[in-house]
């Protein structure tokens, strides 16, 4: 990478990490380039360089912290030797995420998120189809082998997903009645019960 390259990948991670900054301080409305640049002290004209926009680069800060939960998520499912271990894991290291990254997790859980996902969401799924595709491997070849409920693979998601979703929101909001760490240990053997063969 030229020295160019390289300050031109800096300013643009610098550009990503004011934004999650920017966000969780302020919310939606306070991301505005005044604010993105005068945090990050880079120019409107690099702004628009990198990102074409605040929602360009909003959309790159979500398939940034989408993609690292992603990566987890699959790893953790490629330890498990068997799908309700798999389970156990895609549920915890999806709450230790959230724990671990609660800003990034309030930006992927907002109304800004979904909105964006209904929009545009075959492209954000294209985007990052190298990290479904794992997931989705994983569940139809325990389906196959008979471990886990012949299901569509979007039902088996939202089974899944579904819970541990909500469980998150709940917690990222504020209400003070959601424990992570004992939905951790709960969870997995309640979702597990629906989908066991």
């Amino acid at each position: 990478m030229s020295p160019k390259q390289q300050r031109g990948a800096e300013t643009a991670d610098r550009l990503l990490d004011t934004a999650l900054r920017v966000y969780a301080d302020s919310g939606e409305q306070g991301v505005t380039v005044s604010a993105l640049t005068r945090s990050s002290r880079v120019s409107p004209g690099s702004l628009y360089h990198h990102f074409g926009s605040v929602d360009g680069l909003m959309n790159a800060l979500l398939l940034r912290w989408l993609g690292r939960l992603l990566e987890e998520l699959a790893a953790a499912v490629e330890r498990s030797r068997t799908a309700r271990t798999g389970v156990r894991a895609l549920v915890r290291t999806y709450l230790a995420f959230v724990q671990e990254h609660p800003d990034a997790a309030r930006l992927l859980h907002s109304s800004y998120a979904d909105r964006l996902g209904m929009a545009q969401a075959k492209q954000l799924r294209d985007a990052q189809e190298a990290r479904l595709s794992p997931l989705a491997d994983w569940v139809r070849a325990h389906i196959e082998a008979g471990e886990l409920a012949p299901l569509p693979v979007p039902l088996v998601e939202a089974l899944v997903m579904g819970p541990v979703i909500a469980t998150a929101r709940r917690w990222l909001s504020g209400i003070d009645d959601v424990d992570l760490d004992q939905a951790a240990r709960i969870l997995p053997e309640r979702i597990w019960c629906s989908l066991s063969p």
